[in-house]
């Protein structure tokens, strides 16, 4: 659960510095994209991912019914003040429902048109023109940035308790990774939400 984690945010962040570049105009963010499907590396990178997906998923839905299971009716009867008692750690498998939930919009809106048409030897569509015309819709700016909203909840616990899954749990570094959790997800967040915004308020 932790390793898979620790393998999303870190795609995380080499998604949002591609996705970066499409502030900086369509020749320099096509040309990212031209590069991100024709690369062998990136290429053979997606089983990788979508499996690092599956498995994060998987092991997130046993985790919490076997939680469920465990605590039964008095799971919410002894109040722990503890740093993994936080909303977002009670609410971890709700936020990753939010966030897959968005994902498999996103698949379909952007992955599936552009990057999935070229795999399928298809025409491909022009990636900014995508961007300019998904995001001329209010209503998907809205969805991104509560899907934005969400992964933030979801990160800022999730990155630290990585991190303690895995040995790194004493107390001076729990506090350290906690303040890093919230540095790195506040900074994903803001740059994934500026992309949608600068889209609906400058391009569109």
């Amino acid at each position: 659960m932790s390793v898979s984690g620790l393998f999303l945010i870190l795609f995380l962040l080499v998604h949002l510095t591609a996705n970066l570049s499409s502030l900086f105009g369509a020749e320099l963010f096509n040309k990212v994209c031209s590069f991100m499907g024709s690369n062998p590396i990136v290429l053979a990178m997606v089983p990788i991912l979508a499996a690092g997906f599956a498995i994060h998923i998987l092991y997130a839905s046993i985790l919490t019914l076997s939680n469920v299971k465990a605590r039964g009716a008095k799971r919410y009867a002894v109040s722990n003040k503890g740093p993994a008692t936080s909303w977002a750690s009670k609410n971890m498998f709700v936020l990753g429902v939010i966030v897959l939930g968005a994902l498999a919009m996103h698949l379909t809106h952007f992955w599936a048109q552009m990057q999935l048409r070229e795999f399928m030897g298809l025409d491909t569509i022009d990636p900014y023109q995508l961007l300019t015309f998904q995001f001329s819709k209010l209503y998907m700016v809205v969805v991104y940035i509560v899907w934005i909203i969400a992964l933030w909840f979801h990160l800022t616990h999730g990155f630290w308790s990585a991190f303690q899954s895995i040995g790194l749990n004493n107390k001076k570094w729990i506090k350290r990774w906690q303040t890093i959790a919230y540095i790195y997800a506040t900074l994903i967040a803001i740059g994934f939400i500026s992309i949608p915004l600068y889209f609906y308020l400058f391009v569109s």
